[in-house]
């Protein structure tokens, strides 16, 4: 018989008695009430480690791990993911705690209307759920969208009982931006779906940032900093991410203690589902960052000034040689305890983008590092991020590597990579950054990703061990998602085609031919661009900052096409006659408004430059003709993103307000949330930096307010010097921009109009291309 779902009794309890540890005690008062065994859960995995190699003579001893714990669990978190995800059909599994399971590893079995999972940890047997939906059931949980609407009121039987294992230790998730570019004003419910969602397609390991400011805020009390000071140097959650990466600081605020307080509670929450679970909260470690004039307020401080990032200045480097490191890693550590627990493992990336090093030396200060946080959490594992030059070989040479794990950002996006001679053998999960700032762009480099997966694990001396789940946002390119996090679990090479084509028919709950003929197009253009110099798509003209010659919306995002624009024109024709009956889950509806929506954003390309010949041609009647044909294309795009809720303005600036207590911070929380999108900073980032529309996305709303007027602005100026035979007027953009930021007009949050009607108008008037 189905196991019944649980009250959520216990839950609640654990966590009221958390929101008690937030109240303002002192810190050693806070760890006496959480002390005791590391709650953080440990990883297992199906692959062997490379054998570790011996630390440099510098680095520090970790205190003896404690005794491994048998693997008995409460499946009570995972049946209440369950009931989330499934509400209609929850009943009919039976999900079985599996102590002789091997690591992450889950069996399926089953007759119709009563299938059982079972597995090794609350995650594994949500990750059987997951693949039981997948292959026998064909119906998809993505992010977003779903098709679970069109299971039959019965389930399908297991053929026969299926064993999966992850073929990989590390399921790791979520980038250091994804919370500034994915939703910083987001709901715990928002957060626990995110959750739910990456348990069911194996992952085992997240990165929690919410809250991350909190421990701060209190331990630099001790040294020197009033409370007012401290806010003012925190900045807003938008730009918290790259606060936390020692990239800037006080942008965007200055925040409130209840502001804090509310996000550390809320992070608390975050780290207790986590753990229940299974599954390991990455916190974010201490490696030095200080507010100014730390020096002068400890004696022995040495500090290091970080210089510019992108217009900012960064926050000081406090050398962790100098005696007061120690001492503050410690009391970070302790604050940060109270209010999440312990962890395995932290996130951390000194010198990042840039950094200075000043006189410090860089192996010295790494083994520091590590010591400080094993000082706090004997034996955990330091996740360091893969990204331009780092970690380098000073900061390996001054860690027990056999306690680190890189999280390669780079793996998919330049060729002759070969991670173990760059690395020296260190550990490594192969990780892609396929959405750069939240674009709504379509695509990712699946062909590599499959390739080198295979190939690096295959390697003699390979130390892969993971995966790393890295986009600077999440919640577009669900294919994208589904795909990486499959490669975790596949016994065998994953065949692409197979791939794309099982995956038309769950995520429209049946197979259909039009589904398919549309998958293979997407497949074959925007998912098998190939790696070299990028990892992501080209973004829209429509979101660029106006010029005839504009190639692309942000700086540093491809300036052409990298996959033929005719692949994703023929997808919407396809998408568009797919069986009636399929057309009503929330998956098709997003698919179709995405691919019409990308059909628009390649036209901006072919249409540009045809308004350009027409300007520099003075040929009034047909500039205004294609200018005209312009505003009617953004017209169309922001009616067709309106009517999907992925795609609203309205939501993401209702979401910031919501956390403010008054007007003023409102207005505050608004401007922060805003200018991310737009300016992202002040004018010595978006223009010296070149971050204005880094975060460039085709929402409704965002469209009609910033990017269509902007357009319509400068494409007035553009007639007006052809009337006038003039040179055109200049335009200041950032002040253009700056004053959209500080707006606070609202938008709608829930979606309007038809999407199939809306994205057949878009269809019947865009030319066919090749």
């Amino acid at each position: 018989m189905p196991v019944p779902l649980p009250r959520r009794g216990r839950a609640a309890a654990r966590r009221a008695r958390r929101r008690v540890t937030l109240a303002a005690l002192p810190a050693a008062l806070l760890t006496l009430t959480v002390a005791g065994a590391a709650p953080g859960a440990t990883s297992g995995g199906g692959a062997k480690a490379p054998a570790a190699r011996p630390s440099a003579p510098s680095a520090p001893s970790p205190a003896a791990a404690p005794p491994a714990r048998p693997r008995v669990f409460d499946a009570a978190p995972a049946r209440a993911s369950l009931q989330r995800l499934l509400p209609r059909h929850a009943g009919q599994f039976t999900l079985v705690p599996d102590t002789g399971a091997g690591p992450d590893s889950f069996t399926v079995s089953g007759t119709a209307g009563a299938v059982t999972v079972r597995g090794s940890t609350g995650a594994t047997l949500l990750t059987g759920v997951g693949w039981y939906l997948q292959h026998v059931a064909g119906a998809d949980i993505g992010w977003p969208g779903d098709s679970i609407g069109l299971l039959p009121a019965t389930l399908p039987a297991v053929p026969a009982p299926v064993t999966r294992s992850a073929q990989v230790a590390h399921r790791y998730a979520l980038n250091d931006t994804d919370d500034g570019y994915s939703g910083p004003y987001r709901t715990f419910e928002e957060h626990q779906r995110q959750i739910d969602l990456l348990a069911l397609h194996g992952i085992n390991e997240v990165f929690v940032q919410v809250g991350a400011e909190y421990p701060y805020y209190r331990a630099l009390q001790q040294f020197g900093y009033t409370a007012a000071e401290l806010r003012e140097w925190i900045p807003g959650p938008g730009h918290q991410s790259w606060w936390l990466l020692q990239n800037l600081s006080g942008f965007g605020g200055p925040v409130t203690e209840d502001l804090m307080r509310g996000r550390a509670e809320m992070g608390g929450k975050i780290t207790e589902q986590l753990r229940g679970l299974g599954m390991t909260p990455v916190l974010p470690g201490y490696f030095g960052t200080v507010p100014p004039a730390f020096a002068g307020h400890n004696p022995g401080a040495v500090t290091v000034p970080q210089g510019d990032w992108a217009g900012f200045e960064r926050p000081d480097w406090l050398d962790p040689m100098s005696p007061p490191f120690a001492r503050l890693a410690a009391a970070y550590y302790a604050e940060q305890r109270a209010v999440f627990g312990d962890s395995t493992m932290y996130r951390m990336s000194p010198l990042h983008e840039g950094g200075q090093t000043g006189s410090v030396d860089v192996k010295a200060a790494a083994g520091a590092v590590q010591q400080a946080l094993w000082a706090a959490h004997p034996g955990a594992l330091w996740a360091v991020l893969g990204w331009q030059d780092d970690p380098t070989k000073e900061l390996l040479a001054g860690v027990d590597t056999s306690k680190l794990l890189i999280l390669d950002g780079l793996s998919d996006r330049y060729n002759r990579l070969d991670r173990e001679t760059r690395w020296g053998g260190t550990s490594y999960a192969i990780g892609s950054i396929y959405n750069f700032g939240g674009h709504t762009t379509v695509g990712a480099n699946t062909s590599v990703w499959i390739d080198r997966f295979q190939a690096w694990r295959a390697k003699p001396d390979s130390a892969l061990t993971g995966i790393a789940y890295l986009p600077e946002a999440t919640g577009t390119n669900p294919a994208a998602f589904d795909l990486f996090t499959d490669l975790a679990w596949e016994p065998g090479p994953v065949d692409q085609r197979k791939w794309f084509a099982d995956f038309a028919a769950r995520r429209y709950g049946a197979p259909d031919a039009r589904a398919a003929a549309a998958w293979e197009e997407l497949r074959t253009g925007p998912y098998s661009t190939s790696s070299g110099l990028w990892s992501e798509s080209q973004d829209s003209l429509f979101t660029a900052r106006p010029s005839l010659t504009a190639a692309g919306s942000a700086y540093w995002s491809p300036k052409a096409m990298r996959y033929p624009a005719g692949s994703v024109r023929r997808a919407l024709d396809h998408l568009l006659k797919v069986d009636p009956r399929l057309r009503g889950s929330s998956a098709y509806r997003f698919d179709l408004v995405d691919t019409a929506r990308q059909a628009l954003a390649n036209h901006s390309r072919v249409l540009l430059p045809r308004i350009k010949a027409a300007y520099e041609a003075q040929d009034l009647p047909l500039f205004r003709e294609l200018t005209a044909d312009w505003a009617h294309r953004e017209g169309q795009l922001d009616a067709l993103v309106g009517s999907d809720p992925n795609f609203l303005l309205g939501t993401w600036l209702s979401a910031a307000r919501s956390h403010g207590a008054d007007r003023a911070e409102q207005d505050r929380y608004e401007y922060d949330a805003r200018s991310i999108l737009s300016v992202w900073g002040r004018q010595s980032t978006s223009e010296g930096g070149f971050l204005h529309d880094y975060a460039n996305r085709e929402w409704s709303g965002l469209i009609s307010e910033l990017y269509a007027r902007r357009w319509s602005s400068y494409f007035a100026s553009l007639e007006e010097a052809l009337v006038r035979r003039a040179a055109p007027r200049a335009i200041d953009w950032h002040a253009f921009e700056d004053d959209w930021a500080k707006l606070t007009t609202r938008h709608p949050a829930r979606p309007s109009g038809d999407p199939y009607t809306l994205a057949a108008g878009i269809a019947a008037t865009l030319p066919q291309v090749n």
